[in-house]
């Protein structure tokens, strides 16, 4: 079961992390504060299950692994329902007080006071899926129109779920990167509202917002877990993900939080490229992987500026690791409970096994019999299909 593991081609490069003022100053406490206080007021919130996985944890050789899963979160199958919905609030909010010439506030949104200025407002955004459904969520909920724009790679499942949500779906040619190009020159040209996940010169309010929201995942784990991790493995992505975890983590647990890893597909390694080269670095993404939330090839500055400081390491896994890692937590192959993960899901376990079990990465990574090990299982199942091709053995 776990050679294919022991023997992966992975990439890791270690980092000294030195916690300086970006950290702090990018994601706020005060900004993780607002995004908890709004997204706990809506409806159908509730922490997300945070399941101990004892049986891989003993045949890994390690004291504990803990696996957030993010499929329940608000019935929109991943953790992204905690970013883009609060930050289309934001965006909203903005709009109307220039609009106004005075400060609307949040309240007045929620209340549907302004509920005929919103109407004639449209949101945009680029998506794999998880972020654009999001979005079209949060829309939907404060009555503004909504274009989701995918690439050609995103499947027609997902298209139909954002349709779902009363999106207007544009399927671009390119790539991720491509899709979010495409938004900014829309959104120049009609007045549109852009919603991103990602930053870049001259853009980062609304990024800031998802990444604050995002935060209240690592706040849960805070919570509920009885000490600190000593590790935490990270999807990739852009980047606002892993940097939104590293910094509640810092903020609340101090010099006991725990190292943290960000891992991604050995296709898209965008973090890696820039760790490497210790600059922001775009890498041009020749395939597309599985795991479609993780397929981007230009990081987040924001999200940089904040993993350049305070990640212990980068790593790279291989794409025949990831449908083997959803069969063998969706049958409970190591007698641990079934878990229904996504593929984008994956990715952070699949880091923490290939460390695990591979002497001399686990010797870098400082993994021992006392290691306790965090994992945040990003997406359920978001698209049946592939799902089932894969827990088929078709994928």
């Amino acid at each position: 079961m776990f050679a294919p593991y022991e023997s992966a081609n992975t990439d890791f490069l270690a980092a000294q992390p030195a916690f300086g003022s970006p950290i702090d100053e990018t994601l706020t406490r005060d900004g993780f504060n607002k995004a908890e206080a709004e997204i706990m007021t809506w409806d159908g919130y509730q922490p997300s299950p945070l399941l101990s996985l004892t049986g891989l944890a003993k045949k890994l050789n390690l004291q504990t692994i803990y696996y957030k899963d993010e499929g329940p979160r608000f019935g929109l199958g991943s953790f992204k329902a905690l970013g883009g919905a609060y930050a289309v609030l934001w965006v909203l909010q903005r709009e109307l007080s220039n609009a106004e010439g005075r400060a609307i506030s949040i309240e007045a949104i929620r209340n549907g006071d302004f509920a005929a200025e919103i109407s004639e407002m449209t949101i945009i955004s680029a998506t794999d899926g998880n972020h654009g459904r999001s979005v079209a969520w949060g829309a939907k909920r404060f009555g503004a129109a909504c274009r989701i724009y995918i690439h050609a790679e995103v499947s027609a499942f997902r298209a139909d779920a954002l349709r779902e949500l009363g999106a207007d779906v544009i399927r671009v040619d390119g790539d991720y990167d491509a899709t979010v190009a495409q938004t900014r020159v829309d959104a120049e040209d009609h007045g549109w509202l852009v919603v991103s996940d990602t930053s870049w010169p001259g853009y980062s309010q609304a990024p800031l917002d998802v990444m604050a929201g995002y935060g209240l995942m690592a706040r849960e784990i805070v919570r509920e877990l009885p000490e600190p991790p000593t590790h935490v493995f990270l999807q990739g992505g852009v980047g606002g993900f892993a940097a939104a975890i590293i910094a509640v983590f810092h903020q609340e647990w101090g010099s006991a939080a725990p190292r943290s890893i960000i891992v991604e597909p050995e296709l898209a390694p965008c973090l890696f490229a820039s760790a490497k080269a210790n600059k922001l670095t775009a890498v041009e993404i020749q395939e597309e992987t599985l795991m479609a939330g993780l397929s981007c090839g230009e990081p987040s500055a924001l999200a940089w500026n904040v993993l350049a400081e305070a990640a212990h390491g980068f790593m790279t896994i291989p794409e025949d690791l990831v449908a083997p890692t959803v069969r063998l937590l969706g049958r409970g192959q190591t007698g641990d409970a079934c878990i229904e993960a996504g593929e984008s899901a994956v990715a952070g376990l699949i880091g923490a096994m290939c460390g695990a079990l591979e002497p001399k990465l686990r010797e870098e990574m400082k993994l021992s019999s006392g290691s306790r090990v965090t994992i945040i299982g990003s997406e359920g199942v978001t698209d049946p299909s592939v799902y089932q091709k894969i827990m088929d053995g078709d994928l």
